[in-house]
């Protein structure tokens, strides 16, 4: 037997080859994402890409081209769950999906360099970057761009106040108004605020609206003796 400080093989210097390339890729990944202070910086993205590297070259050892396949498959779906955990919901907004995205490609850059592969590791590495800086500029130049309502995808919401006793009421001349409006409610849903005032939320089938038909539709609403507060919101999509 092979004594504890024996000639490594080649296929261990291959793997040993193929966490350094990993652990590099994934040090530059993680060094941009640290630098803007994200909630996965510098070790992370490491520990992501020479995990899936390691797992890869592990299949690629076992059963060969076979079992870094079904490894591939298991990095997809376990780096999700990863991922998962950096996203944060704080109210309407979600933050967090860039760190998750860099994440699942960082576990590409590592499966790329288990699977022997390190010059296409590094064009997804080059590539990754490049969608983290270079893209930024263009980015800020598009949230400059005043918003089309009236071209823009959202889900548009109608919302007014009323003693919980007239819920019903309110919820029929909500509708009422709004198709007079050419606007047809897909929903309607009454929320509590207190032990006596509710919400009554429509939500349009709509996806691009006039504000100036809303404001309308709001004014008008809000001359009725038992409404409280109208108002209406606009949620973009992803």
């Amino acid at each position: 037997m092979p004594g504890p400080f024996s000639i490594p093989t080649p296929e261990a210097l291959n793997s040993g080859i193929s966490l350094l390339v990993a652990f590099g890729l994934g040090t530059l990944i993680g060094a941009e994402r640290q630098y803007r202070q994200r909630t996965a910086g510098l070790r992370t993205a490491v520990l992501v890409a020479v995990g899936a590297s390691a797992f890869v070259d592990l299949g690629m050892r076992l059963t060969g081209g076979e079992g870094a396949t079904r490894t591939v498959a298991y990095v997809i779906s376990g780096i999700g769950f990863l991922g998962a955990g950096v996203i944060m919901k704080e109210g309407m907004n979600v933050r967090g999906l860039n760190t998750a995205a860099t994440l699942w490609c960082s576990a590409a850059v590592g499966a790329f360099a288990g699977a022997d592969l390190p010059l296409e590791a590094c064009f997804v590495t080059v590539a990754v970057l490049a969608g983290n800086t270079l893209l930024r500029p263009l980015v800020n130049l598009i949230d400059r761009i005043p918003i089309d309502e009236a071209a823009t995808e959202a889900t548009y919401e109608v919302q007014v106040t009323v003693s919980a006793d007239v819920a019903g009421l309110a919820r029929d001349l909500l509708v009422e108004r709004l198709e007079e409006a050419d606007y047809p409610v897909a929903g309607t849903e009454v929320e509590e605020r207190g032990e006596e005032v509710v919400d009554v939320v429509a939500t349009l089938t709509a996806t691009a609206v006039q504000s100036k038909d809303l404001d309308a539709v709001v004014a008008d609403l809000e001359k009725r003796p038992e409404v409280r507060h109208a108002t209406w919101t606009v949620q973009t999509g992803d």
